[in-house]
């Protein structure tokens, strides 16, 4: 046999197990919270939703080469944006007069497409400044704006300003963000759902059924999306941003403009993620737009492995896991800070790229022994997988 019908071979044997792999999990992912409790159901919304904005994060890091101390308040004002509509536009706008059982789930339409649009737009002049800026000051301009944020749902300036300027009632209630109280998402208005006579309840303190197929399939979308942008053209640019900015430049490449774009991308995906935050937490409080919440993203792309598409996921399943098992244990959760400081320490040392950098390196010796692997697939060890 040829060394390219070694390869091809490789290849494909490759490509069938990924495919049945994404087959497993996904019949997994569908099948899982037929059998589980509320809580246990509420820990697998929670990894979704941090799954795609570790990935969401990680088109900017991971892909562009720009690292974003930020990224939480995309997601905290599309939260806000999403509790206001749940409980000032739709009551307002006659919602549930006008489309009756079904007034819970185009409340909920309109709260997702509000909430992208609000993030998106505050990422445009946010990543449009940033973007002047390269490395170190690039985080710190990103920690910057988000704290500015932060200080404005704390300090409810939004509302002060409505009030100073006498907008009205209407106007006060839908900019006011009630401080350090936040904003509570009645359950009621999550609640049942008539659709053409099926009856069904949409999100429940003891029910989260509905909601988590709904969160499934927008990480679904999400995921797809995202791969796609990475695998285009857009992506490869990306790439080439993260490897040599100068060199990029060269070839003609408007590096600002397009990272300005991955920015804002990023953003919208990461602010999708703030719009099913709101109702799953059944409340947003200014500390999800703190830059510590931000470091979230960092965290499970760090833990995952920034070089592999997959790594954010990985990454949030196994942080949030690991979350939920310490809470379990009240002498570890008074020091969980510390206990992932010795998990990211030791995912840092022994693995090069994170969990899925370990686990293909491992694959890579168990199938071919010690150095093979490296001579028949022409791969680099320690390189940067999954692109």
């Amino acid at each position: 046999m040829s060394y390219t019908d070694t390869v091809r071979d490789r290849v494909r044997d490759r490509d069938l197990g990924v495919v049945v792999a994404g087959v497993v999990v996904a019949a997994a992912l569908v099948g899982a919270p037929l059998f589980l409790g509320p809580v246990e159901t509420s820990l697998l919304i929670t990894m979704l939703l941090v799954a795609i904005f570790g990935t969401a994060f990680n088109l900017l890091y991971g892909y562009t080469g720009l690292l974003s101390f930020g990224h939480a308040m995309f997601l905290a004002v599309a939260a806000y944006a999403t509790a206001k509509v749940f409980n000032v536009v739709g009551p307002l706008v006659g919602v549930e007069q006008l489309f009756g059982g079904a007034s819970v789930l185009v409340t909920f339409a309109l709260a997702v497409l509000l909430g992208v649009v609000t993030a998106t737009l505050l990422a445009i002049p946010v990543g449009y400044l940033s973007v002047q800026l390269e490395e170190i000051y690039f985080a710190m301009i990103t920690l910057s704006f988000s704290m500015a944020v932060f200080v404005v749902l704390l300090q409810d300036i939004t509302g002060q300003f409505a009030e100073i300027l006498h907008l009205g009632e209407t106007a006060t209630e839908l900019l006011a963000t009630n401080g350090d109280d936040g904003l509570i998402i009645s359950f009621r208005a999550m609640g049942e759902v008539d659709l053409f006579g099926w009856t069904f309840t949409f999100m429940n303190i003891d029910d989260y059924l509905a909601f988590y197929f709904v969160v499934l399939s927008a990480f679904a979308a999400s995921m797809y999306a995202l791969w796609r942008i990475v695998r285009s053209p857009f992506g490869r640019v990306c790439m080439a941003i993260r490897e040599n900015p100068e060199r990029a430049r060269s070839l003609g490449i408007d590096v600002t403009r397009h990272s300005w774009a991955t920015f804002v991308v990023s953003a919208a995906f990461t602010g999708l993620v703030g719009t099913m935050w709101a109702p799953l937490q059944s409340s947003v409080v200014p500390g999800i737009g703190h830059w510590t919440f931000s470091a979230t993203p960092v965290l499970v792309t760090v833990i995952g492995g920034p070089y592999s598409f997959l790594g954010p996921t990985v990454g949030a399943f196994v942080y949030e896991y690991l979350r939920f098992t310490i809470d379990q244990y009240p002498a570890l959760a008074a020091r969980w800070q510390l206990v992932f400081g010795v998990i990211l320490l030791a995912v840092v040392m022994f693995f090069e790229n994170g969990v899925t950098g370990g686990i293909k390196d491992l694959w890579r010796r168990a199938r071919d022994g010690l150095g093979s692997g490296d001579r028949v697939t022409g791969e680099v060890r320690g390189g940067r997988e999954g692109e």
